[in-house]
């Protein structure tokens, strides 16, 4: 979900074959900026390079992370320098990337939502410090105990300071069934998240809630009293000249041809070539990076006081301005990098992900999409970039490592699961190749010792901890000279009392390695533990399912059919949810169908 030499052979023929694609998107730029571009594309590495390794090009890292298409956009100098496209818009089709193919990144789609609820605010339609509820209409938020008498603003649903619930949403086929926004914000099925809620009083600390901002759509279009993608384009986009950008969900038919198709972090296609999204102001926004880069400059430009096509100077420094989090504006997330300011916003949907930054007092920023949704390439991409323009204490210079090599059959006594006092981490064997799994994250495992190792992506070197008779019991972390509390090794899932989440993590990461009896052993004492837990429950008989003990799968589905797993969201529902994750993760479904005939259930 998430053979060395045929490699080498095939490599040759990848970097021509990307080679062909890119030149498609090709413009005649001047000698200074092919330069530029050249030392962008032949510079990309991350946080560490190992031994005597160079920068990678960037034809060399899609292929190493399975990227199938990128689109990139360059402002300096309050302008757009270059853009690019890089591989497939869909490889099925041989259709290329090209300056002009549109993406579904996510949330980015939450900063020009943001511009449209400002400018109404520009234009004395509403306060941005009042009680959401005086201009929503077709809804009203169910204020309770949590908030603690206070009212939630439009401020704060922009800079997630609102204490609202649900982060983000999962897309939905485009054959169906979609539910309507009011549906996601009630949690009622056809959603497949719960409802958008208080956690705590607002105005109290930042919590990123894509529910929030779906607030904000709904307000908009009681407001304006039209559809929001219609509203959005010619009021915000268009005016901006945003004009192949659109938040029509799904696209139009006409447009069909110029997105690009979403894949899954292993490089295989999405059913139905995107998931569409009814929360459009939180991720629904089509767009090109030429276009995002249109939106940063006008925001570049108003903020100087230069440009009003939108906002004025007074309203796109509200855009840019931390608002109660040191980090967090209305649309947009601050970073002051030793004094130089910048703002910026990253995103992901299903098989989709992008990033921007601009300058905040220089005109200078970029915009980068891919049709992926693992996003490793985009910070060394915009890393490079920085390198290449000289931006202002941006560039971070990756770290030279030494590294030995370390037998499989010695890093083979390391598996297992390791228990840290707030965390996880596994080690195991995926695609042939061993790693260490942390915060979602497959990192490669660089050994400068038979016992110590370190990744590019964590910061503490690590050394495993053998006990008298020579069986590894853990190991010790340190980060800058520092030590942490050594991560325990866990060998009995059956006695451990870990919380909640740790079981259901731990056992679809061993689920992913095809440790299949393992992972049931984790769901299994998570069931135990949390019996009140039925997605811990629904789980374990996944599992029993998958491990080929269909009767005892079969009888817990059987048990809760007339269960509700929240007040709106039934066990039927997330029997169904879960068929279709696993059929479109090509999972060997068949007796799941089985299970849904017995149990005489519509198979969705």
């Amino acid at each position: 979900m998430f053979n060395t030499l045929l490699q080498k052979t095939n490599r040759p023929f990848i970097a021509v074959l990307f080679l062909s694609v890119t030149t498609l998107a090709q413009k005649n730029y001047s000698p200074e900026t092919l330069k530029k571009i050249q030392e962008m594309e032949t510079n990309i590495c991350g946080q560490l390079l190992l031994n005597d390794e160079k920068p990678s090009t960037i034809t060399e890292r899609m292929a190493k992370y399975k990227v199938k298409g990128m689109s990139i956009a360059v402002i300096h100098n309050y302008q757009i320098a270059w853009a690019k496209g890089y591989g497939w818009a869909d490889e099925a089709e041989k259709r290329p990337v090209t300056t002009e193919t549109l993406f579904e990144p996510g949330s980015i789609s939450k900063s020009l939502n943001a511009l449209g609820i400002l400018k109404l605010a520009q234009d004395h339609q509403l306060d941005l410090y009042t009680d959401i509820n005086t201009y929503l209409k077709s809804w009203k938020f169910p204020y309770d105990s949590l908030s603690k008498g206070k009212k939630i603003t439009l401020a704060h649903l922009l800079s997630h300071t609102a204490g609202l619930s649900v982060h983000g949403f999962p897309g939905h086929d485009i054959k169906g069934p979609i539910p309507t926004l009011l549906q996601v914000l009630d949690g009622k099925a056809p959603s497949m998240t719960p409802a958008v809620r208080s956690l705590f009083e607002p105005g109290l600390k930042f919590k990123y809630s894509g529910g929030g901002t779906s607030i904000s759509q709904i307000l908009l279009t009681d407001i304006v009293n039209q559809p929001y993608e219609t509203w959005m384009y010619e009021n915000v986009l268009k005016p901006i000249g945003m004009e192949q950008s659109f938040y029509n969900q799904p696209p139009v038919a006409e447009k069909r041809n110029q997105c690009a198709s979403a894949y899954t972090q292993n490089g295989d296609p999405l059913a139905g070539k995107f998931h569409v999204y009814p929360e459009q102001a939180a991720a629904g926004l089509w767009m090109t990076p030429s276009d995002l880069c249109r939106y940063i400059i006008e925001m570049q430009l108003a903020y100087a006081g230069k440009s009003a096509k939108v906002l004025n100077a007074d309203m796109a420094k509200l855009h840019v301005t931390p608002y109660i989090d040191k980090n967090a504006a209305m649309g947009t997330f601050i970073e002051d990098h030793d004094g130089a300011i910048y703002f910026q916003h990253g995103a992901g949907n299903d098989g989709f992900c992008g990033q921007f930054y601009g300058s905040l007092t220089k005109g200078y920023g970029v915009a980068i999409f891919l049709n992926t949704d693992f996003p490793k390439l985009i910070p060394e991409v915009i890393n490079s970039v920085a390198k290449a323009y000289e931006w202002d204490n941006f560039y971070t210079p990756p770290q030279r490592k030494k590294s030995v090599k370390v037998d499989d059959k010695t890093i083979a006594r390391y598996e297992g699961i390791y228990i840290t006092p707030d965390s996880w981490a596994g080690i195991g064997k995926k695609d042939n190749a061993y790693h260490f799994y942390a915060n979602r994250t497959y990192a490669n495992m660089h050994f400068t010792s038979p016992t110590c190792f370190f990744n590019e992506e964590f910061r503490a070197i690590k050394t495993f901890v053998k006990d008298d008779k020579g069986n590894v019991v853990g190991y010790t972390r340190m980060v800058d000279g520092k030590e942490f509390p050594k991560a325990i090794k866990l060998n009995a899932p059956d006695t451990a009392h870990l919380e909640n989440e740790f079981f259901g993590e731990i056992g679809w990461y061993l689920f992913e390695l095809k440790k299949l009896k393992e992972s049931l052993a984790y769901f299994t004492r998570g069931a135990q533990l949390y019996p009140e837990d039925l997605n811990m429950l629904i789980n374990k008989a996944h599992l029993y399912l998958f491990n080929n003990e269909y009767d005892k799968a079969r009888d817990i589905y059987k048990a809760h059919l007339e269960d509700m797993v929240t007040p709106s969201y039934s066990w039927r529902n997330l029997m169904k949810d879960d068929f279709i994750y696993f059929r479109d993760a090509k999972y060997d479904v068949s007796l799941f169908e089985k299970v849904f005939a017995e149990l005489k259930l519509e198979k969705p």
